[in-house]
C-alpha cells in the first residue's frame, strides 16, 4: 500500500508535471553526445553545450522563483514548460538545416571540432530552455506549499521517485527510438510532444498552491496582462511582509542553515555535472557503448532510485532524520564515483547501484530539509536561489568535465568522490556544532 501513496490526490498533479518534464529532458541524455559529434562537435563542444542550460537557468530560476511567490506557482510553471516546448522545436529545426560550416578549431584545449549551423541552433535551443527552466525550483516550492511537517519527507521522496521514473523511461525509450529509421530525430519529436502535454496538464489539472494567491478563475490567455492577473489575500502572520525586500539573495542567505544548505547544493551539482559530462564520453569512447547500452545503464540506476525514494522513504518517513540520510547517501556516492574509474562491467554496475542508493537517500532528504527553512512566502525565492547554486556549479562542472576528460579520463570521477566526502564532513561537523549549541542553551536555561 505504501507504493500507492505515490498517487496521493493532493500531490499527484505536481508529481505528474515533474515526471513529464524529466521524461522529456532525459530522452536526450544518451543521444546528445552522438548528435553533437554527427554535427561536427566533440567532447569540448558537448561540455560547453551542456553548460548553456545551467548558465541561463542561473539567471532565470531566481526570477521565476520570486515571480511564483508573487503571481502563483501555476502560471510560472506554464511559462517554463512553454519555453521547454519551444526549445525542443528549435532542436528539431537543427535536423532540417544544412550543415553549413561557420568555423573550425583544432587546439590542445578544445580539440578538433567544426561549428556548423545546426550545432549553433542546438546552443540557441539550450539557452532558451535554460532561461525558462525554473520549473524544478517552482515545482519544489509548490510541493512545499502543499506539504506539512508530517508528510514533507514522504512527499519529497515521492517527488524524487517521479524524477527517477522519468529517468528510467527517458533513456530506455531514447535508446530504442534512436535505432529506428528516423534515428536521433524521433526521440526529440517525442520530447516535444511530451512538453506540449505537460502544458495542458498544468493548465487543466494543477490547482494554485501559493497560499497568498487567489486563482482568478480560468487561466486567461487572451492577453499577457490577463494571464498574470491575480488577487492577493492577507494570509501571513509573519513579521516579514514585503517580498520585494526580504526575498533578495542576501536576505535569504541570512536565514539559519541556508549557507550550509546552499553549499551542499553547489557541491552536489558540481560532482554530478562531472559525472554527466564524463559518462557519455567515457561510454562512447573508452567503453565503446552504443546509445542503447548507455540508456540501459541509466535506466537501471533510475529503477533503484524509484524503489528507494518511493516505498523505502515512505516507510522510513519520520523514523530516521534527514541528516542521517544525507550523511549515508554522501558516503555511498563517494564510493560509487571512485568505483566508476574501473572499466570492468560488473564493477561499473556495482558503482551504479551505490550511486543510485546514495542519490535516492540523499537528495529527497536534502530538498525536504531545505523546504523547512523560511516560510511559504519565501519558498519560491529559496528554491530559485538554490537552483541557481546548482546551475552555477553545473556550468563549471560540465565545461570542466568535457575539457578534463580529454586529458584526465576517469580521474574526474575520483574528483567527484572527493567532493561527496567533503559534503559528508560539512554535514557531520555542522550537525555536532548544532547539537553543542542546543546543549549549551539548554544548560544556560537550567542554570538561570
Amino acid at each position: 500500500m505504501k507504493l500507492f501513496a505515490f498517487f496521493s490526490k493532493n500531490i499527484f498533479p505536481i508529481l505528474l508535471v515533474n515526471f513529464i518534464g524529466i521524461l522529456g529532458y532525459s530522452i536526450v541524455i544518451p543521444i546528445l553526445i552522438f548528435i553533437v559529434i554527427d554535427l561536427g562537435g566533440n567532447g569540448f563542444i558537448y561540455g560547453i553545450l551542456g553548460a548553456m542550460y545551467p548558465f541561463f537557468q542561473l539567471i532565470g530560476a531566481p526570477i521565476l522563483g520570486k515571480l511564483s511567490d508573487r503571481v502563483g506557482r501555476k502560471k510560472v510553471l506554464i511559462i517554463s514548460q512553454a519555453g521547454t516546448f519551444i526549445a525542443w522545436m528549435l532542436f528539431l529545426l537543427a535536423f532540417i538545416l544544412p550543415e553549413t560550416q561557420l568555423w573550425s578549431s583544432d587546439s590542445e584545449i578544445s580539440g578538433s571540432y567544426i561549428m556548423t549551423m545546426p550545432l549553433l541552433l542546438l546552443f540557441l535551443a539550450r539557452i532558451f530552455d535554460g532561461f525558462t527552466g525554473g520549473n524544478v525550483s517552482v515545482a519544489n516550492a509548490y510541493l512545499s506549499d502543499v506539504s506539512t511537517d508530517d508528510n514533507r519527507d514522504k512527499n519529497f521522496g515521492m517527488m524524487g521517485a517521479s524524477t527517477s521514473l522519468g529517468f528510467v523511461l527517458g533513456p530506455a525509450v531514447a535508446g530504442i527510438l534512436a535505432s529506428t529509421f528516423l534515428g536521433e530525430a524521433l526521440p526529440i519529436i517525442l520530447a516535444a510532444i511530451i512538453s506540449l502535454i505537460a502544458i495542458f496538464v498544468i493548465v487543466l489539472k494543477l490547482p494554485e498552491s501559493n497560499p497568498c494567491i487567489v486563482d482568478t478563475g480560468n487561466v486567461g490567455l487572451k492577453s499577457f496582462r490577463r494571464f498574470f492577473q491575480v488577487e492577493h489575500k492577507d494570509c501571513y502572520t509573519d513579521d516579514i511582509t514585503n517580498t520585494n525586500t526580504t526575498n533578495t539573495f542576501w536576505a535569504i542567505l541570512k536565514l539559519d542553515h541556508i549557507p550550509l544548505l546552499y553549499s551542499v547544493y553547489f557541491l552536489t551539482f558540481l560532482a554530478f555535472s562531472l559525472f554527466y559530462a564524463g559518462l557519455p564520453i567515457y561510454a562512447s569512447t573508452v567503453l565503446e557503448w552504443s546509445a542503447t547500452e548507455l540508456g540501459i545503464f541509466l535506466a537501471y540506476s533510475s529503477i533503484i532510485m524509484i524503489l528507494v525514494q518511493g516505498p523505502l522513504l515512505s516507510y522510513l518517513s519520520g523514523k530516521v532524520s534527514n541528516i542521517f540520510f544525507i550523511g549515508i547517501g554522501s558516503i555511498l556516492l563517494a564510493l560509487s564515483f571512485y568505483l566508476l574509474t574501473v572499466s570492468d562491467i560488473i564493477i561499473l554496475y556495482l558503482a551504479n547501484t551505490f550511486l543510485s542508493l546514495g542519490n535516492g537517500l540523499m537528495w529527497p532528504s536534502f530538498l525536504s530539509l531545505l523546504s523547512r527553512t523560511g516560510n511559504h512566502q519565501m519558498q519560491g525565492a529559496i528554491q530559485g536561489y538554490g537552483n541557481s547554486m546548482g546551475s552555477f556549479a553545473s556550468i563549471f562542472g560540465l565545461i570542466l568535465g568535457g575539457v578534463l576528460f580529454e586529458s584526465m579520463q576517469t580521474t574526474i570521477f575520483t574528483i567527484g568522490s572527493g567532493i561527496f566526502l567533503m559534503i559528508f564532513l560539512l554535514i557531520i561537523i555542522n550537525h555536532f556544532k548544532t547539537k553543542k549549541t542546543v546543549f549549551q542553551q539548554e544548560t544556560s536555561v537550567k542554570t538561570t
